[in-house]
């Protein structure tokens, strides 16, 4: 059953025109700059480029995460790069060849590093201030196991389900279907991991959790793609519960507000340079928020 006409595709498949729907317009088979931008550097080891997307609250969660808990020096400069064409930015290309963020440079030793993709950040964060990755080999190999399940589940919610479900031009009801499906399915991998276990890598929280709660915590309080009543995410009693329980931390709180450009102005932090910053350079304080 479909409500779009047949498509029959050609032999050699050729960009010749928009894709249609909420981003064609920074849409490219190609890689690589579109123009010269270079970025800006503050004063502290870790300088981040990123926006408050799930895979950008990752990292400023778990940076929030790591001070809280009293590493000093993952004292971190938050730059705000919207999705509009910036991400295509020479200086984040450099950063970034896949012109994704978040993307992180850590500049603390004799020559900086830079290091792209959420999983990647985060544990490289993680070795690097030894916390929220457990040493012992079984725990440590559950955290991992979910931190990569995260990484290739997550583009099935996003660019699968969120994608036709409410970006897309057309609404297509195989496409929908099919990743309705997939969705509900992983997120009843996560209900049943949940039901016998506090945290998903069992009695602690780690990058693990800090990972898969931007997205499927977001998803199960309906806040992302207007679908929660769609996907009855209300019968997920374990996922729930998990959600409340991280969203409830300070630290949590505090990363989501990190580079949010949407939402009440209270809530959006669109740099961060200070732990001040939470207090004194909210949009509520300083203007209007960003247009999106």
């Amino acid at each position: 059953m479909t409500d779009t006409p047949a498509y029959e595709p050609p032999k050699v498949w050729t960009w010749n025109k928009e894709s249609g729907g909420r981003f064609a317009s920074i849409n490219r088979p190609i890689a690589g700059p579109t123009h010269q931008q270079e970025l800006p550097v503050g004063r502290h080891p870790l300088q981040l480029y990123s926006l408050a997307t799930p895979n950008g609250v990752k990292v400023t969660v778990m940076l929030e995460e790591l001070l809280a808990a009293g590493h000093k020096g993952a004292e971190y400069d938050a730059w705000l790069i919207k999705i509009d064409g910036n991400q295509f930015g020479s200086g984040f290309v450099a950063v970034n060849p896949n012109s994704k963020i978040p993307a992180l440079m850590d500049r603390s030793g004799p020559e900086p590093i830079r290091v792209f993709e959420s999983g990647a950040i985060m544990l490289h964060l993680a070795e690097k201030f030894g916390a929220f990755l457990p040493t012992d080999a079984k725990t440590r190999a559950e955290t991992l196991s979910w931190l990569f399940w995260q990484m290739g589940s997550a583009p099935f919610l996003g660019g699968g389900f969120g994608h036709f479900y409410a970006y897309a031009p057309v609404k297509i009801e195989y496409a929908i279907d099919r990743y309705a499906m997939e969705v509900k399915r992983q997120l009843d991998v996560l209900d049943r991991r949940l039901a016998d276990n506090e945290y998903l890598a069992g009695k602690v929280y780690t990058i693990a959790d800090m990972a898969v709660w931007p997205w499927y915590g977001a998803l199960a309080k309906g806040l992302v793609y207007g679908a929660g009543e769609f996907l009855s995410v209300q019968d997920y009693k374990n996922v729930q519960r998990w959600t409340n329980a991280i969203a409830a931390r300070p630290a949590v709180k505090r990363g989501r507000m990190v580079n949010r450009i949407s939402g009440d102005p209270s809530s959006q932090l669109h740099e961060r340079h200070d732990a001040s910053d939470f207090d004194t350079r909210t949009q509520d304080k300083i203007g209007e928020p960003a247009a999106t």
